[in-house]
């Protein structure tokens, strides 16, 4: 049995803040498949800003807290990166097909 393959996956935020006037949101990372031993919290500052096409630039800030003098490497960090983006990319596609969905 690969309990890799067969572990429940999860992940608890928080959210922070939430500023309908200036497009942002905040939020916390506290729990879960994403926070290893050595990662207390991760946290994400983003904003929506318009486009001059009439779309909308989605503005993110993550910052990770490790716990003592823990090290994140930076192929670590690339991937993560390409995990975020692969799931913004999943979610614009559906909101461009399903254009009611958020409305």
């Amino acid at each position: 049995m690969d309990t890799e393959q067969n572990r429940t996956c999860f992940a608890k935020h928080q959210v922070d803040e939430i500023d309908e006037k200036t497009f942002t949101y905040k939020y916390t990372l506290i729990e879960g498949n994403g926070i290893s031993d050595n990662i207390e919290k991760v946290s994400y500052d983003i904003k929506f800003e318009g486009s001059s096409n009439g779309g909308t630039v989605s503005k993110m800030t993550t910052t990770i807290y490790t716990r003592g003098d823990f090290e994140i490497k930076e192929e670590d960090l690339k991937a993560g990166k390409e995990k975020v983006l692969g799931l913004y990319k999943v979610v614009e596609a559906y909101l461009i097909k399903n254009p009611d969905a958020y409305v």
